[in-house]
């Protein structure tokens, strides 16, 4: 009688392999299609990675270039620069964590239970970015790093209230090229819609058109109150980040993707209560260098 093998086959891929290809899914889908999307439409070039124990620091330069008018031959004077420093801070980290019950898991498997509400939450923690980006962005500014506040332009109709702020951007940034991003209440783009039709693009769960009227972008959230307009050129912004490849990722085996925006362990047991756990790990922080270079406008009709 032949022996029957009873073994797997050799390279088999099992179940357990494919828990780490299910969390780099997962921070592939954040950083990749959703996260980094948002950041190239606001612009941001600075992105500062922030290791565990570090405190934030916002760097300004300045100084004053010599007339330049030498005599032949006579020294060249100098022209003075200096930089400095300003903390702003600790970068907050935020946790999330989900557990599944075997209970759950028996009523409507391994996948609804677990992978599905894995991508709610991914969703949840988009949404939790936005709102903190959103919040800093209708502050008050007043721990700026310049200490203070935002411009403010009024103006009776959307297009109107947009060509202002573009003016004080132009004026606050005369030295660079000003690429002005703004951020509208949908309502308020609705009724200049009545009259024209655009062509939107989704970012992170928001709607925005390139070239708005020639004026710069649009993005449109409900987050900012209608009536109400927030502008700033996008070189203003800087995006601090404690990255998830560092201490934080070993100690947690977190799997973060190749930038470190955010990392996550999906799927691990909890044997005491029976359950199926995933937890959630990001430190993000969007800032602006030039507070008065924010506009802030209200649409008067």
């Amino acid at each position: 009688m032949a022996t029957v093998n009873v073994e797997a086959e050799t390279n088999l891929t099992k179940a357990e392999n494919m828990q780490r290809v299910r969390e780099v899914d997962f921070v592939t889908q954040f950083t990749h299609k959703s996260l980094s999307k948002l950041i190239e439409v606001l612009g941001v070039t600075r992105k500062i990675p922030m290791m565990e124990g570090t405190t934030m620091y916002v760097y300004t330069t300045s100084g004053t270039l010599d007339k330049g008018n030498v005599d032949e031959g006579a020294i060249i004077p100098l022209s003075n620069y200096k930089q400095e420093k300003k903390a702003v801070g600790d970068i907050k980290l935020k946790k999330w964590r989900k557990a599944v019950s075997a209970e759950a898991i028996k009523k409507s498997g391994y996948n609804e239970a677990v992978q599905s509400t894995d991508a709610q939450m991914l969703r949840d923690v988009q949404n939790t970015i936005r709102s903190d980006l959103f919040t800093f962005l209708k502050g008050e500014y007043s721990d700026a790093i310049d200490g203070k506040t935002a411009t403010t332009v009024t103006g009776k109709t959307l297009q109107e209230a947009l060509a202002q702020a573009w003016g004080q951007l132009q004026v606050k940034f005369e030295d660079d090229t000003a690429e002005a991003v703004y951020f509208v209440n949908p309502q308020d783009v609705a009724d200049y819609l009545a009259t024209a039709n655009i062509t939107t693009q989704t970012v992170f769960g928001m709607n925005y058109v390139e070239n708005f009227l020639g004026l710069g972008t649009v993005i449109m959230t409900n987050r900012i109150d209608k009536g109400t307009i927030i502008a700033t050129a996008k070189q203003n912004f800087i995006l601090y980040y404690l990255t998830m490849n560092g201490d934080l990722a070993r100690a947690f085996s977190l799997t973060a993707d190749d930038l470190g925006y955010i990392g996550i362990k999906s799927g691990y047991q909890n044997e005491e209560r029976a359950q199926i756990e995933s937890l959630v790990m990001s430190g993000i922080q969007f800032l602006v260098e030039y507070a008065e270079g924010v506009v802030k406008g209200t649409i008067s009709p």
